[in-house]
């Protein structure tokens, strides 16, 4: 496995400072970042998820911790929309270059409007994909903030 991808390479150009983690990616998981977390032998709210979605048919990327779901509304509120849903795995992978599993908000070949769950800004370290399954990146969530142009928004229902 290559420990440089994308993401790494914009973190590394932003001067953003970094830890690669490496796990053992199941496929077969039924929550992909809660297994994540589970193989870091790191707590739940520390990993954070990649999801991509749309609000009001428009792409946007927003990163929260793995053992919470979002709110549509307060995604939809965040991005100044009025409806939001789940982005389809086949147009997420099209959008991103990466595949599910393996989504990072750095490095995406499109650049969408990202939102960090503002939560998560509370902790002192979080990991967050490096842009392939089985590769996370732990770094400060106020320089992911800045890295992956996001704003932080109340993201989780």
């Amino acid at each position: 496995m290559s420990k440089t991808t994308r993401a790494t390479q914009v973190l590394t150009q932003a001067g953003v400072a970094f830890t690669v983690h490496t796990y053992d990616y199941d496929p077969n998981a039924e929550r992909v970042g809660l297994q994540a977390a589970e193989a870091l032998g790191e707590e739940p709210h520390r990993v954070l998820k990649t999801l991509m979605a749309e609000v009001d048919g428009k792409p946007v990327c927003v990163v929260v911790p793995s053992d919470r779901e979002v709110s549509m509304k307060k995604l939809a509120s965040a991005f100044r929309g009025k409806s939001a849903n789940m982005m389809k795995p086949a147009d997420a992978e099209r959008l991103t270059g990466y595949h599910v599993g393996g989504i990072s908000p750095f490095g995406q070949k499109k650049i969408v409007p990202t939102a960090l769950e503002e939560t998560a800004l509370a902790e002192p370290l979080v990991y967050i994909n490096g842009g392939q399954r089985g590769l996370q990146v732990r770094l400060d969530p106020k320089d992911a903030l800045k890295a992956s142009k996001a704003t932080a928004a109340a993201l989780i229902a």
